[in-house]
């Protein structure tokens, strides 16, 4: 028994992770609606999301237990507008509750250290969908330096 992580294709392999993002949508939407926020339903783009795929402008990384796909981040790159610096911004990163065990933290490690390979100056995170893993990210060094707010229509 053990855990891989790799980059893969996520317009090749959506199929398999489609569970585990439909999981983290219904995470996620629990808790914005406990903040009294409303969220759409569960409806990919998938024809965008799988352009950024195959572009190379949405990275996928995949972490696996016994080849079984635990785990996602999905990364986008893009050149800052204002200086042209290459940044990264996540879209999604998530593990399967049964696996939130250091796994997540591998994922990211992984995650950071190719995009460092990449050039990329900065990486910009939400804790989104459960607001503990915002210490985790404080110990990996990322830095708070706004707050996200939302406004509702």
């Amino acid at each position: 028994m053990s855990y891989t992580i790799a980059i893969e294709r996520g317009d090749l392999n959506y199929s398999e992770l489609e569970p585990n993002y439909r999981s983290h949508y219904q995470e996620m939407t629990e808790r914005l609606e406990s903040e009294g926020l409303t969220v759409s339903p569960y409806k990919p783009r998938l024809d965008e999301y799988f352009g950024a795929f195959r572009s190379g402008w949405l990275i996928n990384y995949v972490a696996r237990f016994d080849g079984k796909a635990i785990g996602h981040a999905n990364i986008y790159l893009t050149h800052d507008m204002h200086n042209g610096d290459l940044i990264a911004s996540e879209d999604a990163i998530y593990v399967v509750p049964e696996h939130r065990r250091g796994i997540g933290r591998k994922l990211a490690k992984f995650a950071l250290e190719d995009m460092r390979c990449r050039g990329v100056k900065r990486v910009s995170i939400q804790a989104l969908t459960d607001l503990r893993v915002a210490k985790v990210w404080a110990r990996m060094g990322f830095k708070t330096v706004a707050e996200c707010m939302i406004y509702e229509f």
